[in-house]
């Protein structure tokens, strides 16, 4: 049996993701830069000091993993700086995009190797990522990081497909996480819930879409 690698691990989604998956009997890789008293209660394999942003950590968390088969990889570390026009700010912006963005992809391509015909790859990525559904503006950095790994996906899509690889662009819905204040429509675990049946769903027959965790099809 495979394992099932979550990043951003430590809090919000990316912990109930991890405490889901072990309910559900997966064995789960939880990775994160620091873990925290919930993460360590969970009895996972905790893989810290990984900030999925240096380029080290991708080689890194590869040698973690070297003797593992990965059945699912999902790329869940993310970050949001909110921002206007007026005080939109270009280190924000960077970072933003570093680690939603680069992160994600780097991350990928050192483990191609330890997926396999079946696995499956999720990134959590937002709405707010969509161009099309834009109809309020700000949150430059945010939306802009989140539209280039929603293309990313799509490009990972099409290349892991001949590997027998399906990949999901999922978007986990307005959550009440610590990232955004606590502000939201819906708990972590009532989006988990949606975003692994997305998962369960995946099949190379439709790798690549954009979808919200109760199952919408999402504009680009």
């Amino acid at each position: 049996m495979g394992v099932s690698v979550v990043t951003g691990a430590n809090r919000g989604i990316g912990l109930e993701l991890a405490r889901q998956l072990k309910a559900r009997g997966a064995i789960v890789v939880a990775v994160c830069r620091k873990s925290s008293p919930e993460l360590d209660a969970l009895g996972v394999r905790v893989e810290c000091d990984i900030d999925v942003t240096e380029p080290a950590a991708w080689s890194k968390l590869a040698e973690c993993l070297a003797h593992d088969d990965i059945d699912l990889l999902v790329q869940n570390a993310g970050l949001l700086i909110a921002d206007s026009l007026e005080d939109v700010d270009l280190d924000a912006v960077r970072a933003q995009f570093e680690l939603n963005a680069i992160a994600p992809l780097f991350l990928t391509r050192a483990l191609a190797s330890r997926l396999h015909p079946g696995s499956k790859v999720a990134l959590i990525t937002s709405r707010m990522g969509s161009i099309a559904d834009n109809s309020s503006g700000r949150y430059y950095g945010y939306r802009m990081s989140k539209a280039a790994l929603n293309a990313a996906g799509v490009s990972l899509a099409h290349d892991l497909k001949p590997r027998g690889v399906a990949v999901v662009i999922l978007h986990p819905g307005a959550v009440r996480t610590e990232m955004t204040g606590g502000q939201g429509m819906i708990e972590t675990d009532e989006s988990v819930r949606g975003l692994l049946q997305r998962i369960d769903q995946l099949k190379l027959e439709t790798t690549g879409r954009f979808l919200h965790q109760n199952g919408e099809i999402l504009p680009w």
